[in-house]
């Protein structure tokens, strides 16, 4: 029986040599500056057998969660207007709301369950968390799945 998957975010210096030469390869294959798999592996210096090993476990965070549908989670000031100025944000960054679920406010905050689909966006989804958060009324934000 195989185990799910788990994730983590890592910074990028932490990351063995091989993990960003791995990336570095996709990135090659994927804007045409190399045409094949040999071609990639000699420009970043790494062999065949470890970027088929690791291909399909390493990618930049923006790749992994563009064209998903992820769930963001807002704590936000129980004020009129809140949520369509959450909502515009997202509208400008192409995001596709598929949900929006909101628990009855308690003591002046309300928590807010978005599902929006990410294939369009034309911003980083870091800058997408980085605007969520800077929006008057917003407490915190955070992504809890994706």
């Amino acid at each position: 029986m195989t185990s799910k998957p788990r994730y983590y975010l890592v910074e990028e210096s932490a990351l063995p040599e091989v993990f960003l030469k791995v990336a570095e390869t996709k990135r090659l294959l994927s804007t045409g500056e190399a045409s094949t798999v040999n071609e990639a592996t000699r420009m970043t210096d790494i062999s065949r057998s470890a970027f088929y090993k690791y291909r399909d476990s390493v990618l930049p965070f923006q790749n992994m969660m563009t064209g998903r549908i992820i769930t963001f989670q807002l704590l936000v000031h129980d004020e009129p207007g809140r949520l369509s100025e959450i909502l515009a944000i997202f509208a400008e960054a192409q995001a596709n709301i598929m949900t929006i679920n909101s628990i009855v406010p308690t003591n002046g905050t309300a928590v807010i369950t978005i599902s929006a689909a990410t294939m369009d966006l034309t911003i980083p989804i870091e800058e997408l968390m980085s605007r969520l958060n800077a929006t008057r009324g917003v407490i915190k934000s955070e992504i809890l799945a994706g």
